[in-house]
């Protein structure tokens, strides 16, 4: 993204390094009993570990792919709250922004930015909105009288996003109607990602690849055709950007730059 590409040479280093740390080093702690599936098994039709009610962790290899994990936490609105986070002004790593949300069972880095560290598309937190929204490309989570769920900017009204309570965006789709959204023209190239969905029960995921991830692509292809029964999904800032804590199972995937943006989950 803008602001970015001066360092995508840096990065593929780093993911280079990052690929020969151990997990323990990276601070990728997994959960006891947690299912990672068999090399170019297919996607089984459970595989959830349940850390508390209504959140749920799982963490899928693909296609034999021992380098594009997918680590996945399942939330149930009913149980979990949202919140979107920004500061522009200063951006913040992992630790700094779990010191910040200390209450926050679950954290992810959220929308584009510029150079300046300005959110691209909307960031709305507690009512107030800050951004120019997308409505021809993406997605959006948002909360609305406290209900939560992810759209097709397509789909969505400027009345709809300026009411909401929280909202993130990103792009692109992924995901849209249970069908692959996106398919891409140009040569696309693999990096670490980050995701978010709704699927048919209303539960919202949060999906990351923390070391090197699929093409968009390929990653639309997946959840689409994957057992998780995702209606909508779609991209949020990946690469360098790539941060999602899970309190509970000691789970921390550190991104390489500060973010200004997150989307915190806490307990009802």
């Amino acid at each position: 993204m803008a602001g970015k590409a001066s360092r995508v040479c840096f990065r593929h280093s780093l993911l280079t390094l990052l690929l020969t740390l151990s997990a323990c080093n990276m601070q990728l702690r997994a959960l006891p009993g947690a299912i990672a599936e068999a090399p170019g098994a297919a996607v089984p039709r459970s595989g959830w570990t349940v850390i508390a009610p209504g959140l749920e962790w799982r963490e899928i290899t693909q296609d034999k792919d021992q380098l594009s994990p997918l680590k996945i936490l399942r939330i149930d609105p009913g149980n979990y709250a949202f919140r979107a986070r920004y500061s522009p002004a200063k951006p913040y790593s992992l630790a700094q922004w779990r010191a910040r949300e200390p209450e926050a069972a679950a954290i992810v880095n959220a929308n584009f930015f510029d150079p300046s560290y300005r959110a691209l598309g909307l960031v709305t937190s507690d009512g107030e909105a800050q951004g120019s929204p997308y409505l021809e490309r993406g997605g959006s989570f948002i909360v609305n009288k406290g209900q939560a769920a992810v759209r097709a900017n397509t789909s969505m009204s400027q009345r709809n996003l300026e009411s909401a309570e929280q909202a993130i965006q990103g792009f692109p789709l992924l995901v849209e109607k249970g069908e692959q959204a996106y398919f891409g023209q140009a040569k696309q190239e693999r990096a670490r990602r980050t995701a978010i969905a709704e699927d048919e029960a209303g539960n919202i995921l949060i999906i990351s690849a923390p070391l090197l991830g699929p093409t968009l692509g390929d990653l639309s292809a997946f959840l689409a055709e994957s057992d998780l029964e995702i209606v909508t999904a779609f991209n949020l800032d990946g690469g360098g950007s790539t941060l999602m804590a899970v309190r509970d199972i000691d789970y921390f995937q550190p991104s390489f730059d500060a973010v200004p943006a997150i989307l915190a989950v806490y307990k009802r």
